[in-house]
């Protein structure tokens, strides 16, 4: 139990690499094709789905390096992933907390922890079968966001370097992606993820080792979803580190990063914990084009 309120929204210990230019520079190796006709752009949707949620009982005492930067008491947070279509590939962006959770409402200590239906579940109701999908994109090793990622053991992953070589052994997430030969993109630097610029995992690491975001630029407008870059609208606001992550120098770094990018592009930012951000995606089944 103790591992999984940690891994939820919890403690690293390496801290490697610096941030890069404001301007995302994706690695040479993209994590799928494209899907679509030569000379055709491939169409992009992005649609969220609810991966569980949990209340804090202090957040303040659980997120903050500073006593009293944010109120005191209990705050509901929300666990958000992702279904990205591009053409006829589909990415599934974080993968939320354990299917096992679903319909329990489990007290791990500073929080209680749900689901109320699984991302295979939701999939289904889109007409998407675990087996379609092509790549599972992870922002950071945390139980919240790598929960339900080993039901998806056909995809090609996409993670940080630093997160994924921490996360092997006991409770590995990702045992379906150890060993030779095995599709995984081992991330250490931005990433164009079909080669075309349209959706890039963003190396903003701090959080965690490897910690990514993601850059989707849809027909209607760029978004941008924070991995754990920021828990909160406040803890954006207020430049709140959470005394877990792995570095805070570097956690400032992504933060300065990653709202150059956002003001340049002028993109539509959501935090994937802050309830208030559900809003800014279209409801659950419609999608964001």
């Amino acid at each position: 139990m103790r591992s999984l309120i940690i891994g939820l929204l919890g403690a690293a210990a390496l801290t490697i690499g610096a941030c890069g230019t404001s301007d995302p520079q994706a690695q040479n190796e993209t994590a799928a094709n494209s899907g679509a006709p030569a000379g055709q752009p491939a169409a992009l949707t992005l649609t969220r789905l609810d991966c569980g949620n949990a209340t804090i009982k202090d957040f303040d005492a659980f997120f903050s390096d500073r006593p009293g930067l944010y109120e005191k008491g209990p705050r509901d947070i929300v666990d958000s992933c992702y279904l990205i279509r591009h053409g006829d590939q589909l990415l599934l962006w974080d993968t939320g907390l354990p299917g096992k959770l679903a319909g329990v409402e489990q007290d791990m200590g500073p929080l209680v922890a749900r689901v109320d239906r699984t991302v295979a579940q939701q999939l289904a109701q889109l007409g998407v079968k675990p087996a379609d999908i092509d790549v599972v994109g992870i922002s950071h090793m945390h139980n919240d966001h790598t929960g339900q990622a080993a039901e998806f053991p056909q995809a090609k992953l996409l993670i940080g370097k630093g997160d994924f070589e921490q996360t092997s052994g006991k409770d590995d997430p990702f045992g379906p992606w150890r060993g030779d030969g095995k599709p995984v993109t081992l991330v250490t630097g931005d990433t164009d993820l079909f080669g075309d610029g349209k959706v890039i995992a963003l190396h903003l690491p701090g959080h965690t080792p490897d910690h990514l975001a993601l850059l989707v630029n849809l027909a209607g407008g760029p978004v941008l979803l924070t991995g754990d870059l920021y828990h909160s609208r406040e803890a954006r606001e207020k430049r709140g580190v959470p005394p877990f992550n792995t570095s805070r120098e570097q956690t400032l770094q992504s933060m300065d990063r990653f709202e150059k990018l956002a003001k340049e592009r002028n993109a539509r930012v959501v935090i994937q914990h802050e309830p208030r951000d559900v809003e800014l995606l279209p409801q659950f089944p419609q999608a964001a084009q």
